[in-house]
């Protein structure tokens, strides 16, 4: 697995945990679009291979894009985590997320 920096991953901890600020109906809205491209900016230039999926989320800033690009970064089980605190706060739910599949 490729290592990405400190700062990657935190904005896209942040993007996650903050799901209520960055999203609208699942797209990202454009507080969600300056932390995506800070994010986008500095992976881009630490891992270039990693430019298609970046200009994927770009054209079609989607929930279950930013959750595919997020889970090659931080790993499937703490993106799905992270979503799920963001979106359910301190309080957990009996409803499942369901899981993208990988193109």
């Amino acid at each position: 697995m490729a290592r990405f920096g400190p700062d990657v991953i935190a904005l896209f901890r942040k993007l996650l945990l903050g799901y209520a600020l960055y999203f609208s109906n699942d797209l990202l809205n454009s507080e969600g679009r300056k932390v995506f491209e800070e994010a986008a900016r500095m992976l881009v230039y630490e891992h270039p291979e990693m430019k298609p999926a970046v200009v994927r989320v770009r054209r079609k800033p989607t929930l279950d894009n930013v959750l595919r690009l997020a889970s090659r970064i931080l790993g499937e089980d703490e993106a799905y985590a992270l979503l799920r605190a963001g979106i359910e706060g301190p309080y957990e739910t009996k409803i499942p997320l369901h899981r993208v599949n990988e193109d």
